[in-house]
């Protein structure tokens, strides 16, 4: 038995909305201690900034490029973008210390996810920005980083990764098994666990990141808070239908996506309301599809991310499957900072070299470990 580390998980996800931090006590394995977290928003000059590299990953990788020729601006824009995005995960680490009374001596490592601009698994392509070794000389404590690029280079989907932790906090509960964890934030992913451990995962398909650019397109707004503008909207059919005709859909997996590869609704294509109404009601429509790639049916669905805080999502969803739906929140989870705790339990695993991907997550061929570690300076 491997002694717990006391370990701090950063996640900023493809809502591109800011950064979560959790910290926890893990041997990799089973967990210690878990609970805190705080989430700190990224400025809105900086979120800018952070869309608009990601829209320079694509013009650099995208599958449409067909010149290898890089604009040198696009490349200076991702390499700026980086640093501050790794300066600001540096500013949340110190704020997240003080607000609980800790200092840098008492956390052991640091899990770095970075920020994900540009995703294609099929070309073995995954960026994400993030300088794992100027975050542990920023932050003095050492950092576990670049986490889907083994998975990748091997043939995996590079994603979701979160799976193993999710099992590791179900075998807590003791809920009745095969038990369905759908997180949603910009993508939506589930991973299935059944009674005898095994476990399915796989990217569904837009959790908020079209709703969020709706609603950012349309109304000036970073989100549609409390669900308020589906609420008052129609959802439209035959937009819906015609969404919901993607080939990724009906994929079987492993898959995985980047936020780009699905369209969204075009400008002014409907109101306000009934485009949130609509988009909302995608997302539901899509996890409730997914089970048709599962063995059994969930007992239950657990929701986590950003999109398990929104009513209207969490009601279409309740409306579309068969089974009770409940929060991660409910369960004595973090929904808010689930994926934060996840990735501070990847480090652990990545410096204890175990599995962080496995054939039925990732199609990797057989369990992968993955990241690096970038060392704090001494002394």
């Amino acid at each position: 038995m491997h002694d717990a580390v006391t370990v701090l998980g950063l996640m900023s996800g493809t809502s591109m909305d800011g950064i979560d931090v959790a910290l926890l006590s893990t041997d990799g394995e089973r967990l210690t201690d878990r609970g805190r977290g705080l989430s700190y928003p990224y400025p809105l000059d900086a979120r800018d900034r952070v869309r608009e590299a990601s829209k320079a990953a694509w013009r650099i990788w995208g599958p449409h490029v067909k010149s290898h020729a890089v604009d040198p601006e696009d490349m200076a824009l991702l390499e700026a973008v980086e640093r501050e995005v790794t300066e600001l995960h540096a500013k949340a680490i110190s704020d997240f210390l003080d607000a609980f009374g800790l200092s840098r001596k008492d956390i052991n490592l640091i899990g770095f996810h970075g920020q994900t601009v540009f995703h294609d698994a099929s070309r073995r392509i995954t960026r994400q920005l993030g300088n794992g070794p100027l975050l542990a000389q920023l932050a003095r404590i050492d950092v576990v980083h670049d986490f889907r690029s083994a998975d990748v280079a091997a043939g995996g989907q590079g994603a979701p990764l979160v799976p193993v932790y999710h099992r590791a906090v179900s075998d807590e509960i003791g809920f009745e098994k095969p038990l369905a964890v759908v997180n949603i934030g910009g993508i939506a992913n589930i991973t299935w666990i059944d009674a005898d451990g095994t476990v399915i995962a796989f990217d569904i398909g837009p959790g908020n990141c079209m709703l969020d650019e709706w609603m950012q397109q349309e109304a000036g707004l970073a989100f549609d808070r409390n669900g308020e503008a589906a609420l008052r909207g129609k959802v439209d059919k035959a937009v819906l239908k015609r969404l919901a005709s993607h080939p990724f859909y009906r994929r079987k997996p492993p898959k995985s996506l980047d936020r780009y590869d699905l369209p969204g609704l075009k400008e002014r294509e409907l109101s306000l309301e009934d485009g949130a109404a609509t988009l909302t009601a995608l997302t539901a429509r899509e996890i409730a599809a997914c089970a048709e790639f599962l063995p059994k049916r969930p007992r239950r669905w657990v929701l986590a991310g950003g999109g398990a805080k929104n009513p209207a999502i969490v009601q279409a969803i309740a409306e579309a499957v068969r089974e009770p739906v409940i929060s991660a929140d409910e369960m004595g989870w973090s929904a808010e900072h689930f994926e934060a705790e996840a990735f501070g339990f990847l480090a652990v695993r990545a410096l204890r070299k175990l599995p962080l991907t496995f054939p039925l997550t990732t199609g990797v061929q057989r369990p992968l470990t993955g990241g690096r570690l970038a060392r704090a300076p001494r002394g």
